[in-house]
Formats: structure tokens, sequence, C-alpha cells
């Protein structure tokens, strides 16, 4: 695969890169059910066998098990090590549930978990999960981020989920080497302002969910949705309940339409459409099973035709 630069680092990574959110298995607040972490690893080769060359994790995933599950699957891989981009700022109790904290000893425990969880010195890309609302911690939160790159504990340093106003916040205080945002065709909200910002910015973007959270595979049917266990968070997200349930999946048609021309499924066209944006760099993809990689790492491949998009474009739900 072709590599492109991340922002202003000197990462060039692949179109496409490992997703390990689903990886982290069960018992915490946004976890997909119970993973088999020898799928995980079977996975994550594959992937890296097919090409990319950077993985994205975060502590909160699996409650620090899914950066243990990369760092199991890199140690049992020849060859090259890929990057691997890990995140804070999402600190978890005791029942597994989630709350934001970015104070400067927060990040800094975090970090040092994180470094001997993964078994590194240095990350390759440190980024801030989620934002906090309290301007004077958010800003704390950034500085912090940009000591540690100072001192050699993250070689670069991004934000997840925020919007235009607290990536200025943070710009002012140190450069964003990336900025990684929801983004698919389901969920476009980013195309207004936020991917206009960084691409004048020159921030790198990496959209997670691009086949928004596995609703636009192809394999995602009502009767499989409806047999979803309750500790799979999906089972209780609108998208993958009515009213906005019947809507994706009309999506999920148009684009097995599309993707049966190419030779491919539904999710990989889903990818390849974010891909096409000037503004993104590449795309998390995640998979649950090494066969589920084959399909997703081709999007990096697809060449989208003027008729194709055309076609999207008249996808009711995109239109509106």
């Amino acid at each position: 695969m072709k590599t492109k630069q991340l922002g202003n680092s000197d990462l060039f990574i692949t179109p496409v890169g490992f997703g390990s959110w689903a990886i982290g298995g069960a018992g915490w607040q946004f976890a997909w059910g119970k993973q088999n972490d020898a799928d995980s690893v079977a996975a994550i080769h594959r992937a890296l066998e097919l090409g990319a060359n950077w993985i994205d994790t975060a502590a909160v995933y699996g409650l620090g098990h899914s950066e243990e599950v990369v760092t199991r699957a890199l140690a049992t891989r020849p060859g090259s090590r890929p990057y691997v981009f890990t995140k804070c700022g999402l600190r978890w109790d005791a029942q597994g549930q989630t709350h934001r904290v970015l104070t400067a000893a927060s990040i800094r425990q975090e970090c040092e978990d994180s470094l001997r969880r993964l078994k590194v010195d240095s990350v390759d890309l440190y980024q801030i999960h989620w934002p906090v609302e309290d301007t004077t911690e958010l800003e704390e939160g950034w500085s912090t981020m940009a000591q540690l790159q100072r001192e050699g504990k993250a070689r670069w340093i991004g934000v997840s989920n925020f919007n235009v106003e607290q990536m200025e916040r943070a710009q002012a205080i140190a450069p964003i080497t990336s900025l990684q945002p929801r983004y698919s065709l389901v969920h476009p909200e980013v195309d207004q302002e936020i991917l206009p910002f960084c691409l004048r910015e020159k921030i790198g973007t990496i959209v997670y969910s691009p086949m928004a959270s596995g609703l636009l595979t192809g394999a995602m049917t009502r009767e499989r949705i409806s047999k979803l266990p309750d500790n799979d968070w999906r089972k209780h997200d609108p998208d993958f309940n009515e009213p906005e349930l019947s809507t994706h999946l009309t999506v999920v048609e148009r684009l097995r339409l599309i993707g049966q021309r190419h030779g491919c499924s539904p999710g990989a066209v889903a990818i390849a459409w974010t891909l096409l944006n000037p503004a993104v760099t590449a795309a998390i993809v995640g998979a649950r099973k090494s066969e589920q990689v084959n399909e997703v790492v081709a999007a990096a491949a697809i060449h989208l035709t003027q008729s194709d998009l055309e076609e999207i474009e008249t996808i009711p739900e995109f239109a509106a």
C-alpha cells in the first residue's frame, strides 16, 4: 500500500490501519462483547501481512487489555514493527464505567501505564481520546501532552473528537499532529467545519468508524443485530435501533450494488468513500477475526468512479 505523511510528523502511514477497539473484550462500558484473544492476534497479523503499517488502540479499550493484546501480537510476529498509536483521557471505575480526565497527573499516569503495557519507551502517536468542557483542564491536558513529547515519551501528539474551537485552543499551546474524528457515510458531520479546518491547518486526520461500527459491512443484518449480546454497546445505540436502523440498512444495499461492480464488500466501499476526502490521511478499520481483514484492507485499492460517487450522493440519508 502507498503511504501518506501524517500531519507535521515524520510518520508515513498506509491508507488503512488496524483498529483495536473491539479486541479489548467484554467488561467495560463500550465493549463489543466477548472476544477471543487468539482471534485478535491472528487478525492483527493478517492486517500487517496485507501491508498495514500502523495499529490504533487506547488505554480504555478493555481497560488496558487491548494494549496488552497488541503487544502480544507484535511479540509473536517477526519483521519490522508497525507504528502503534494509543490514547489517554478516559479513566474508568470498578464497574468499567468511563469518565473524562485531562489533569496533568492523570495523563502522566496513563502514559506510564500504556508504555508498560505496550513494552515501549515511547508511543509513536499519543492522543487525547475525548475533550473536556472545562477549558482550563483541556489546556492543562494538552500542555502535559506537549511535555511528554519533549521528554521523548511520545514521538507525536494528537487529539480525538475535538471541535474547531478546542483544536484552536490546543494549537495555541503546541502543534497538533493529528485529529481522530468519527466519519462515515451515515455520520459525515465533520465534513462541514472540522475536516476543512484540518486541511487548512495541515493537521493529519485519521478517521474512525468508517463502517459505522460494523453497520455498513454488509454482514450486519436485522436478525444479527437483534441477537447482539447485552454486553455489546451497539445493542442499545440509536444507529442499531429503529427508526435509524431501516434507513442505514438502505444505505448498505446501495453500497452493496456499488461493491458488486468493484468485486468488494459494502464495507470496503464505505471505507474507500472516506479516503476520497482530501483532508483524510487514513482510516481505522477494526476486525475481530483474520478472515474479516481481507475485505476491509481491500478498500485501500478501490477507485470509486464519478458515477459511483453520484450514486452515493443520491442515497436519501446522505443527500439529506
